[in-house]
């Protein structure tokens, strides 16, 4: 199968990548810049390639015989050159017009949990935005699927690594914004296997999936069980929403900031689901944060231990 990733030089996309290649599949990326992944072009049966989004009919060229286009294309942070607007709505309705004209039967597309145009940030608000646009295009030659995940763990992740960096670069004591918010974190490679899986089946047509991990934690929990794994012996200090607010504030000023005003708006809203109907339904068999974060975090094993550290947390 001839299969178009765009965004796939991210987190999310080199795993999927990996696994298409690993699968037999022939494999286009569009990324804005392919100099920065050249790690991706000693995998075979791969192509990376930079356009204009908006040139005329250059995404259009770039497309056309595909069988399968995905969209995995994010940010997390919004800036003048990438803002979620941007990115998250002008290139995503783009990129499903696009593959539409061409003719292209399927078009798979990344959101997020709680992405809606009611929600209180604009991260979500951006992401439920185009969701509804996307999802409103499937028609009976065109079959449209959308996943919408917790965050995303394992290798490469941006959640466990940038706290376990943020502790190391803190040994004394870490300020913890939105400590009680609460998530439900799903491995990346279910997350794979959600989009491999549903590339086929016609029942997944005109879906959107909430994708979450078989257990709920609390930020704290999380970061807690974070230190432990690199034997951090630094303070966690739980922030209450009258100081969280002015700290992610302030920290948003800065680029590359771990936390921004935008982020804490997001947290107001717990990143939870309940979809065991959607592993049945797709053949998932979601894996546990014990039995994925050690092994990269630390090296180690250390499966049956989550409530210990979770024990330890809320004392």
């Amino acid at each position: 199968m001839k299969i178009c990733v765009i965004g796939g030089t991210g987190f999310v996309g080199t795993h999927l990548i990996n696994e298409l290649v690993t699968q037999g599949h022939t494999i286009k990326v569009i990324t804005r810049r392919p100099e920065r992944h050249r790690h991706l072009k000693t995998l075979p049966a791969i192509k990376i390639v930079s356009i204009d989004f908006f040139g005329n009919k250059i995404l259009e060229r770039q497309i056309d015989t595909y069988d399968v286009v995905i969209n995995l294309a994010g940010v997390l942070n919004s800036s003048t050159h990438n803002s979620f607007e941007q990115v998250h709505e002008q290139v995503a309705f783009r990129i499903a017009q696009a593959t539409k004209a061409v003719g292209t039967p399927r078009l798979l597309h990344m959101s997020a949990l709680n992405a809606s145009d009611t929600a209180p940030s604009n991260y979500l608000r951006s992401k439920g935005r185009a969701q509804e646009k996307i999802l409103a295009m499937n028609d009976d030659s065109f079959k449209v699927t959308v996943f919408s995940p917790s965050v995303i763990f394992g290798v490469g992740d941006s959640f466990f690594n940038k706290f376990a960096q943020l502790l190391s670069l803190m040994p004394v004591s870490l300020p913890l914004t939105c400590a009680k918010a609460r998530f439900a974190p799903i491995y990346v490679g279910d997350v794979v296997d959600a989009f491999i899986h549903a590339m086929d089946k016609p029942q997944t047509y005109a879906k959107n999936y909430p994708l979450c991990g078989p257990e709920t934690f609390t930020l704290y929990e999380l970061v807690t069980y974070t230190a432990v794994q690199i034997h951090s012996r630094s303070r966690i200090i739980p922030l209450n929403n009258l100081l969280s607010k002015p700290l992610a504030w302030f920290m948003g000023m800065f680029p590359g900031a771990p936390i921004t005003l935008d982020h804490y708006q997001s947290m107001q809203i717990p990143s939870v689901c309940d979809n065991s109907d959607v592993y049945n339904e797709l053949g998932i068999v979601p894996h546990s944060i014990e039995a994925i974060v050690p092994q990269y975090l630390s090296g180690k094993e250390s499966a049956g231990q989550m409530d210990y550290y979770r024990s330890i947390a809320n004392r």
